[in-house]
């Protein structure tokens, strides 16, 4: 750490202009700079900011690509995610800890390498995938990744990893050169909406010779839902928004795809960043802000000095700033806010949050984000591909994109595919396609299992492969991993659990210790130890994090096991060490409540509202 704090701080500080708003950008610089963020770099960014030194030790905690203490000069970050695991990440983790003489969570004794797990990192299509630095190395073997090393070690500290990464893998298949990685697209079918052609910010300039409500109502008609998984309808959230109290308003575009399995922003991102701008622009018109934010999960960070690129270049062309493409009155930019490796500021309080240099804790709700988001001001947050789609429908009319999908879930859905199939990346079907149909075309047709929507989705079956994937049947924000044969359910379900404990908060009791019980209890069943009226105690205990958590994580985490306690009942009574009649038992709250005290060390353990 550096002797003198103030020389390293102060000018990172001035930089954001001493914006407390921006802490958690000033954090990641100090990091860069200094290796780390210990009690005196905590106390000296506290000082200089003028704010209760609590306020920064809780972001610096909070964060997993914060650290609190120094790591190496080098931070390996291993993807442990679901679809990693089933390509072989723990072979490619046991090579590197060979490699290093260390394990997960230590550093070299020389200060040159730390190795860390890291939940998800957006690269399931072509795992197993890690991070070094911030630098994507994809397609990892053991072999790969002890000779990556060893070759790193012989370079100095400093050297052009990219550089270094692009002799052994190649450019990979990217946009511009400023997207420096090995990490390949893999965008296997364009569709009529997101990928298709079409002329550039023809959809603003229609857009701006329209009213603001011009505007939301053809987005209303065209039925648009929000591609992140809710599927709320976008016009009305516009709506809501528009009509708020307030002298401001803000847009956020939420680019923090973190489920295991999800990636389809990362290709969006790279191939249509201008579609992107322009929907935000858009939206902006629509809402009547003047800010956008693109909230960039830290994991992307190879992508960002591209899309600066591509920000500045509209901002020359007069597609941002004042006075958009010459329209009086309608000043509106964007600027671009890092994330940090928490998976909770996917949820939108969580992503305020976030953005307003604080931790990333869900907000209670009401007041709901169109009444009172960013700053205190209404906020509209939105989905990468929900913003995508505004300038073609736009453009094109909002009964073209009506008569794309189903009657009552409108136009094309970009699709993550993963896991055991031949064909794994990102596809832009119709919503309405069959599972059956997306399976043939990845190469997915011996599926025993398909979860469809991340881990907070759903686990199905074959006979659930002729429904339909839309808002009204099977939904998803995009992730769908292929299980093929000798795949265990209830394997895949305590790892969605392992992830779901990881990335908790931790603010209320349901999901902080719930999850904690299901997994003890998922795994006892794996070991074989498992008795008839488990099965019981898990849908019960289920039901309850589900029913009593605070946000979408707590409120959605128990579904991996919910799927297979309902889709996947025989698997779970093959593994019973005594055979299932059929009984019911009943499930006994203090039971429970004992069990959670073990768990966690606490004398009393309490269920927050």
């Amino acid at each position: 750490m550096s002797a003198n704090l103030q020389e390293a701080i102060g000018p990172v500080c001035e930089s954001f202009g001493h914006d407390r708003t921006r802490l958690l950008d000033i954090l990641l610089a100090v990091q860069q700079r200094l290796g780390g963020i210990d009690d005196r770099a905590i106390d000296a960014v506290a000082a200089e900011l003028a704010i209760p030194r609590v306020d920064v030790a809780g972001v610096v905690s909070f964060y997993t690509f914060l650290a609190p203490k120094t790591r190496g000069q080098l931070v390996i970050r291993l993807c442990n995610d679901l679809p990693d695991l089933m390509m072989g990440a723990e072979e490619v983790a046991a090579g590197l800890e060979a490699e290093l003489g260390i394990r997960f969570g230590e550093t070299t004794p020389d200060g040159r390498f730390t190795l860390e797990w890291a939940s998800c990192i957006g690269m399931s299509d072509q795992a197993p995938a890690a991070l070094f630095g911030d630098v994507v190395v994809p397609r990892l073997t053991p072999g790969t990744a002890r000779r990556l090393v060893a070759e790193l070690r012989q370079q100095p500290p400093g050297a052009d990893l990219h550089r270094l990464l692009v002799r052994a893998y190649g450019d990979g298949a990217n946009a511009h050169d400023l997207v420096r990685a090995a990490v390949e697209n893999n965008l296997r079918q364009a569709g009529e909406v997101i990928f298709a052609q079409a002329e550039p910010d023809a959809g603003l300039s229609k857009a701006l010779a329209m009213s603001p409500a011009e505007v939301i109502r053809e987005v209303k008609t065209a039925r648009l839902r929000g591609r992140g998984g809710a599927g709320f309808p976008t016009g009305m959230k516009w709506e809501f928004v528009r009509a708020a109290d307030g002298p401001q308003r803000y847009l956020i575009c939420n680019a923090d795809e973190g489920e295991p399995g999800t990636f389809k922003d990362r290709v969006i991102l790279t191939e249509r960043p201008d579609l992107l701008f322009e929907g935000m622009t858009i939206a902006g018109y629509a809402i009547g802000a003047e800010h956008g934010i693109l909230y960039l999960r830290g994991e992307y960070a190879y992508l960002r000095a591209y899309l600066e690129h591509v920000l500045a270049r509209r901002r020359e062309k007069g597609l941002l700033g004042k006075s958009v493409l010459g329209k009086p009155g309608f000043n509106f930019d964007i600027r671009i806010q890092m994330g940090a490796g928490a998976y909770i500021c996917g949820e939108e309080t969580a992503l305020i949050s976030s953005c307003e240099g604080l931790r990333g804790d869900p907000k209670n709700r009401p007041p709901f984000p169109a009444q009172r988001g960013y700053l205190g001001h209404p906020t509209s947050v939105n989905n990468v591909e929900t913003l995508c789609c505004v300038p073609r429908i736009i453009q094109r009319g909002s009964g073209w994109f009506a008569s794309i999908g189903s009657r009552r879930s409108t136009g094309t859905k970009c699709l993550s595919i993963s896991g055991d199939c031949t064909r794994r990346g990102v596809y832009e079907l119709p919503l309405g396609t069959t599972l059956r149909d997306v399976l043939a075309r990845c190469g997915g047709e011996d599926a025993v299992a398909v979860q469809v929507g991340g881990p907070s989705g759903r686990l199905v079956g074959p006979e659930a492969f002729d429904r339909e994937i839309c808002f009204d049947d099977l939904a998803t924000g995009g992730s769908l991993v292929v299980f093929g044969p000798g795949r265990d359910p209830l394997w895949v379900a305590s790892q969605y659990m392992a992830f779901f404990i990881h990335e908790s908060c931790g603010y209320c009791t349901p999901c902080r210790v719930g999850n904690v019980l299901l997994k003890e209890r998922v795994d006892r069943i794996l070991a074989g130890r498992g008795e008839p009226e488990d099965l019981d105690y898990l849908r019960a205990l289920a039901t309850t994090v589900k029913t009593a958590s605070r946000c979408g994580l707590g409120q959605t985490s128990p579904n991996p096991v919910l799927s297979v306690l309902d889709n996947f009942r025989p698997a779970c009574e093959a593994r019973l060490k005594e055979p299932f009649e059929g009984r019911q038992t009943g499930f006994d709250i203090a039971a429970k409540l004992a069990e959670a005290q073990r768990l966690t060390g606490r004398k009393s353990v309490h269920f927050d509202a």
